[in-house]
């Protein structure tokens, strides 16, 4: 069967159930990678082919996996559609580390790349790399965890300071806007990261009924991220909430088994198909989607505009986050399914309230 995968434009038509980032709706733009598009163009100056090298934190992390598959999609769409060959190579670390990933920069710049996709573990760490790929020529971009200080042309994610305070905005909500809470950091060298945790921050002192226990970074992988929560439940047990400014622990079933969402509620940004059981069950009765394809798509897009159209890119071009609740699950569902996820459950493509087959 043939999968039929979407655009960020046709991502706006299906879903208006996009937030802008506050804790009330708004409406999303079609990114402008696919605005005005033109024709086919000549702009290549003869190039037959583009090399973009994808670097994103850790190749173990589904959302980044999520990346890599919009970006193969673009770079088939934009080979046929632009008449240049337009390879993606991945050359994401398997584990956090911005050493490494200034390493594999200067290995695209050693292999012929073009341009490079780039999420940053630690902007101070990739900064230099990336200046000196733009140096030879290299166009850079970056998305979901930028380096403002670098010579990247553009940057695609979130606003991370306003997704933290609608994190926290969403859990004292949940929370009855009382209770203590701890917030689950990731790699805390990661810019984008210490964002979003600054916006928890200040979200929860507009909430006095609500007090931080305490911020804990972990190591971004799955059974890592649970242990941590499980380990700080165990330790602060009168926490009855967690603001995660990442998805990590609920990417296995762990924590569905660990914790009674009679006790205790989680909003995490996120919502990949692994994570839908938690919605399911109320333990996490809000998620902030981030439309990780579309970092790929976009992010592939944009450099195509760059190199072959010429067309000038905004440096900040904005993500919009999805709500995703038992309400709105059906079209986020069908949304990861439309674009090549094999792993959503037809049980969540139903509308809420369809009883089971």
């Amino acid at each position: 069967m043939k999968r039929r995968v979407l655009s960020a434009r046709k991502l706006t038509a299906l879903l208006p159930l996009v937030v802008g980032l506050a804790a009330c709706g708004g409406s999303p733009s079609p990114s402008p990678a696919s605005q005005g598009s033109a024709p086919a163009a000549a702009g290549a100056e003869g190039k037959k082919k583009i090399k973009i090298a994808l670097i994103a934190k850790s190749s173990t992390n589904p959302v980044f996996l999520a990346a890599r598959t919009g970006a193969e999609a673009a770079a088939k769409e934009l080979s046929q559609k632009n008449g240049v060959e337009i390879e993606v190579a991945w050359l994401t670390p398997p584990q956090e580390d911005g050493q490494v990933q200034a390493q594999r920069i200067a290995q695209a710049v050693n292999e012929g790349a073009d341009a490079v996709l780039l999420s940053c573990s630690d902007a101070g760490k990739v900064t230099g790399a990336i200046n000196d790929a733009v140096a030879r020529g290299l166009a850079v971009m970056t998305f979901d965890s930028d380096a403002p200080e670098s010579k990247r042309f553009a940057f695609y994610g979130v606003d991370d300071l306003k997704t933290g305070q609608t994190v926290m905005a969403e859990l004292a909500t949940q929370m009855g806007g009382k209770g203590k809470v701890a917030v689950l950091q990731g790699n805390q060298n990661a810019p984008n990261l210490q964002k979003r945790v600054q916006g928890v921050r200040e979200e929860a002192a507009r909430h006095p009924g609500i007090e931080i226990v305490g911020v804990f970074p972990n190591i971004e992988t799955p059974q890592d991220a649970a242990a941590e929560v499980i380990r700080v439940n165990n330790a602060y047990p009168e926490i009855q909430g967690w603001a995660m400014v990442g998805g990590w622990p609920l990417f296995t079933r762990t924590l569905l088994d660990e914790i009674d969402p009679k006790r205790m509620k989680i909003v995490s940004v996120d919502a990949l198909p692994v994570e839908l059981p938690y919605v399911e069950k109320g333990l996490a009765p809000v998620l902030l989607a981030q439309p990780v394809y579309l970092w790929g798509h976009v992010g592939v897009e944009t450099i195509v505009d760059k190199l072959v159209l010429n067309k000038q890119a905004p440096e900040r071009i904005p993500m919009e986050l999805v709500r995703v609740s038992k309400e709105t699950l059906p079209q986020w569902a069908k949304q990861l399914k439309d674009w090549g996820f094999t792993d959503v459950p037809d049980k969540y493509l139903q509308p809420a309230g369809t009883p089971s087959k």
